[in-house]
């Protein structure tokens, strides 16, 4: 499984120029989830993500969580995150778990994050989608199975 967690002011996700989901200040979550991930693995992640401290306090030191700033998730499915490009030109995607695991997986997270987290909006699964933010700081963090080992 991999987060890329970033930190931004404002991010949406269009859809056919429709907007299927939009925060203010908060975390924009690209997911990828892999061929052997599970609903522990997730687990692992979502706490980690909520957890972390990465929004600046009263002396400028990133100290603040999520919610601690009331801050939101815009939470989007991206399998390409699990591209190999060691051979050739040609991204491989067959680490990437099947759009049926996966997507079930992602629904996991969406409402386990829903639990947690006031304001979570989250993309559409393998949809076409088109991504905007103001990453603040530029301010990005990427969990995946390194923190595992």
């Amino acid at each position: 499984m991999k987060f890329v967690i970033q930190r931004v002011s404002e991010a949406s996700v269009r859809i056919e120029d429709k907007i299927v989901g939009s925060i203010g200040k908060g975390f924009l979550v690209l997911i990828g989830i892999g061929q052997n991930d599970t609903k522990e693995d997730a687990d692992f992640y979502i706490k980690k993500m909520i957890g972390l401290r990465i929004f600046e306090d009263e002396n400028g030191k990133t100290n603040l969580s999520l919610a601690d700033v009331g801050g939101a998730l815009l939470l989007v499915s991206q399998f390409t995150l699990y591209a190999n490009c060691r051979k050739g030109n040609r991204p491989s995607f067959i680490a990437a778990g099947s759009p049926d695991q996966a997507e079930a997986l992602y629904r996991y997270i969406v409402e386990e994050c829903r639990r947690q987290v006031p304001d979570v909006q989250c993309g559409q699964f393998a949809a076409d989608m088109k991504v905007s933010l103001c990453n603040d700081g530029p301010f990005t963090i990427i969990l995946d199975e390194t923190l595992r080992q």
